[in-house]
């Protein structure tokens, strides 16, 4: 009853549509039947290697038509594909390499130098090379396989497995970002993964017509799980590049006649800071899925003076996109996360373990069929973050009087003043417009009269510019309660960030939390 996989996807929609344009990645198109029969290649060279149902093999990518090749064959067979972040250093691959026990991995030639070394100190047995198109990147080495010689060699009929596929049997491992600690792979299955589709297409109403647009990379939840697998399983476009470029960006949205836009605050912000959206036809936009916690005010107004009528979201790595803002609400909750989406089931609860009333501050918990299995090879782990069916999000917020819901911080990032709470993120959203700040992050800091107090480390607008403490006092005044003011300010260049754009303050709080200059 249960034997069904995600591999079904490209096979259902190459025989219905098998012309049509799936994905496009850097301007190059790839059409349902060409998916579908790159994946049946990759998959029997992966029987060949003796790969069975519940091994697991990795991918080291930038966004390419490869990695879904990969993905899907991996469906079909029942194999765990664990998707890697590129921005990782070879130690660093390594730990997740080993923590999944991965025996086979696939990579893009310019991140050769970095699978090099990792080769003698992980169980890996096989590695395959994927041409990016970089000029420089170097050739196909001795102890790799040529991922082209892959669709030449091998068969693009089906598959047959020898074990079937369960929809309940796991599909991928995504580690979160390690903003605390060593990376948790959550592991995601066949079911939760359709769950998460059609979670998606209700939230955008997606239609077979629709054409969708992001750049966030496909080793995170939300270029994967938000994006591309949900347009994939409703027989849509998914576009995007192997890396954000502003000007390609805003052309796309023209050039394909863009329905859909998935797009987080900092990506919106370089985007409308480089002037490209000037001039550019948007009229085709129905969707507009981004932003996050710390989004400004502001930019949902900026977006709108381009026709972008931007939707908040709310979801992690555990459990994507748990909630959404209806496009009937942008302006009477502006502010807000919005509302569980029909697969989700999600509350406020109090420290005691019981359902928050409306206003009071809590985490945000919920339950439902897309929600994780847990996390690979981590029990402990596990049982922290689900009890009895319920997924902790580590989230604090509140629900108001009609249930919508607003963000107020995560709950490792709250200090305590004065034996006040002072959630962080409610500080930065109002700096967020100060004239002088591009971007800032405030952490909780030792204080011998207070305990703990602020800490503001501030990116300016204009390389140089120097924001001092009492502007940012004076910015404040009036605007939020004094407690809450941060005693410290450091200026940054820049932000240490993850790949899905969150600010690491884990390593900020290492780096500059015991020194409190204003330099």
């Amino acid at each position: 009853m249960l034997e069904w996989s995600v591999g079904e996807i490209t096979k259902k929609w190459a025989k219905l549509t098998p012309d049509k344009v799936a994905f496009i990645c850097d301007d190059k198109p790839a059409t349902y039947k060409q998916l579908n029969d790159n994946a049946n290649c990759v998959a029997h060279y992966l029987q060949e290697k003796g790969l069975k149902k519940g091994d697991r093999i990795a991918v080291l990518t930038r966004n390419c038509e490869e990695l879904l090749d990969v993905f899907f064959a991996a469906a079909k067979l029942g194999l765990i594909l664990v998707p890697m972040n590129f921005r990782l250093y070879s130690k660093e691959l390594e730990y997740q390499l080993n923590n999944a026990g991965v025996r086979l991995l696939a990579f893009h030639d310019s991140f050769t130098d970095n699978v090099e070394p990792v080769r003698s100190s992980t169980k890996v047995e096989a590695f395959v090379y994927i041409k990016s198109g970089a000029s420089d990147a170097p050739v196909c080495p001795g102890w790799a396989t040529d991922f082209s010689d892959i669709l030449k060699d091998f068969s693009t009929d089906e598959p047959v497995v020898e074990e079937m596929v369960s929809l309940t049997d796991p599909i991928t491992i995504l580690y979160t970002s390690g903003t605390t600690g060593a990376p948790k792979g959550a592991v995601l299955t066949h079911l939760q993964t359709y769950f998460k589709n059609f979670q998606i297409m209700t939230y955008a109403n997606m239609a077979e017509d629709d054409v969708y647009l992001s750049t966030l990379p496909l080793f995170h939840s939300g270029g994967l799980y938000i994006q591309t697998i949900p347009a994939l399983c409703r027989g849509a476009t998914a576009v995007t590049f192997q890396q954000l470029d502003p000007k390609d960006f805003c052309q796309a949205i023209e050039k394909y006649k863009i329905t859909i836009i998935l797009a987080l605050t900092s990506i919106w912000r370089i985007i409308i800071r480089s002037g490209e959206l000037e001039g550019i036809d948007t009229s085709n936009v129905r969707v507009v899925l981004g932003g996050g916690e710390r989004t400004p005010i502001n930019m949902f107004h900026e977006l709108e003076e381009y026709g972008l009528k931007m939707q908040a979201l709310f979801g992690q790595t555990e459990n994507s996109c748990m909630m959404v803002l209806p496009k009937k609400d942008m302006y009477d909750k502006m502010g807000s996360i919005g509302l569980p989406g029909f697969f989700t089931d999600l509350w406020i609860q109090d420290a005691e373990g019981n359902r928050a009333a409306p206003n009071q501050v809590g985490e945000i918990v919920g339950r439902g069929p897309a929600v994780m299995n847990g996390y690979w090879d981590m029990p402990d782990m596990t049982a922290a973050a689900i009890s009895d069916g319920m997924l902790h999000t580590g989230d604090l917020g509140y629900q108001d009087e009609d249930g919508y819901f607003y963000i107020v911080d995560r709950a490792k990032d709250m200090y305590r003043s004065g034996g006040e709470n002072v959630y962080p993120a409610e500080i930065e959203k109002l700096l967020s417009d100060h004239p002088k700040i591009s971007d800032t992050s405030i952490i909780g800091v030792n204080d011998e009269k207070w305990g703990e107090t602020g800490k503001a480390f501030i990116v300016p607008k204009k390389p140089g510019d120097v924001v001092t403490i009492d502007e940012i006092r004076e910015f404040l005044d009036g605007k939020i309660a004094k407690f809450k003011w941060p005693s410290h300010v450091q200026m940054l260049g820049e932000l240490p960030m993850t790949a899905s754009g969150k600010i690491k303050k884990v390593e900020l709080k290492e780096k500059y939390g015991a020194t409190l200059n204003t330099e």
